[in-house]
């Protein structure tokens, strides 16, 4: 076996080979091996892509015309608030535009033993959950006399929550300054220590006291747990990967969410790349339609060569193209011209767009390579 592997090393790809070894049965003839090899040599040369293959224009046709009957819809888990999917169509741009502001973001949170196999998961999941102080309120009055807000609490709600009168009083202090906060009837009263507090100053600062984050992580909007397989798992509304990832509860090797920056910012731009290709191929999967990887693959590399993200926008990739002419063939022409003409630029015409507008032989395929003869005299 080693001796024929040796034979196809330079032959074969080190992966490629690795995987014949590993799926080979044990005890096959040296025969049989040899086939095996020859056979998947046969395959690879075969999926080779010829010098001068125009890829880009061959991903862009392969993704764009499943891209045309992909449905416009969002996905809803039913019985839960807030528990929204983008699928589809909108979902394939939004990755593709690389957009910071997510529509509805989530993670898949996958969790360690006992957690995984069910044991005290809706706790694990209450705690995940971003309580704000809205959520275990009962009432929100302001006392007109003395310009104090008081705020009724939900007993039951904060004992499920494990959240005690004096946690709120602390995020309170520590979230908003020049109040003084103390536990009042079952409740919280906060007044202003300022002298000149109006009834317009004290309705404002009653509205910022219902975003006032208690416990929890923050962005998580909501959480679902679910069984997949044999083993549970935990859906959000809401993304921060950072944060999760630091619970001693979660298996960090495999929770993921649908915010591509947030990738790239907690593990890097590889980590992206990666994210881009799962994304739109468990999209188009969704679909029911087939894209071969390598065009996905060639469009994620084209967004993180630079070392970080990019979206395929005119403020993304494209701005980034070297030629002149393919800079204004997408949108905005007049404004990369003028540009141009101030700085002096020159196009060299060594793509496929700007020698297309120009209307001469584009260098791909049988164009690539320019024939130079001697004539006889």
């Amino acid at each position: 076996m080693e001796t024929i592997a040796k034979e196809y090393a330079d032959k074969l790809p080190k992966k490629l080979i690795d995987e014949i070894n590993e799926h080979l049965p044990k005890g096959a003839s040296q025969a049989k091996i040899r086939k095996v090899f020859e056979a998947v040599q046969k395959e690879y040369e075969s999926a080779k892509i010829s010098p001068g293959e125009c890829v880009g224009l061959i991903a862009a046709e392969s993704i764009g015309e499943p891209g045309t009957q992909m449905t416009l819809n969002t996905f809803h888990f039913a019985g839960v608030a807030e528990m929204n999917v983008t699928v589809g169509l909108p979902r394939i741009i939004e990755i593709l535009d690389g957009r910071k502001e997510l529509k509805n973001s989530m993670m898949e949170i996958y969790l360690k033993k006992p957690y995984s196999e069910g044991k005290n998961l809706k706790e694990l999941a209450l705690q995940i959950k971003e309580t704000t102080l809205s959520h275990i309120a009962t009432e929100f009055t302001i006392n007109i006399a003395d310009l104090t807000i008081e705020v009724g609490l939900d007993k039951q709600k904060m004992k499920d929550l494990g959240i005690t009168p004096a946690m709120v009083i602390a995020s309170i202090t520590k979230q908003v300054k020049g109040f003084n906060v103390k536990e009042k009837d079952g409740g919280i009263s906060v007044k202003t220590k300022s002298k000149d507090e109006s009834l317009n100053e004290a309705y404002k600062a009653k509205e910022r006291l219902k975003d006032i984050h208690v416990k929890g992580i923050l962005g998580i909007r909501q959480v679902l747990p679910l069984k997949r397989g044999d083993e549970y798992l935990i859906i959000t509304a809401g993304s921060n990967l950072g944060d999760v990832l630091q619970l001693e509860q979660v298996d960090a090797h495999r929770t993921t969410t649908s915010d591509i920056y947030e990738i790239q910012n907690v593990l890097g731009i590889e980590a992206a790349r990666q994210a881009i290709i799962n994304e739109v191929a468990k999209v188009i999967d969704s679909q029911g339609l087939n894209v071969d990887i390598r065009h996905i693959m060639l469009v994620a590399d084209g967004m993180t060569v630079s070392g970080e993200m990019r979206g395929i926008t005119r403020y993304g990739v494209v701005s980034e193209k070297s030629s002149v002419l393919a800079r204004a063939s997408f949108e905005t022409p007049i404004k990369h011209l003028i540009n141009a003409a101030l700085t002096g630029e020159v196009d060299r015409l060594t793509s496929v767009v700007e020698n297309v507008m120009i209307n001469q032989p584009v260098p791909i395929g049988t164009g690539l390579p320019g024939l130079v003869s001697k004539q006889k005299k």
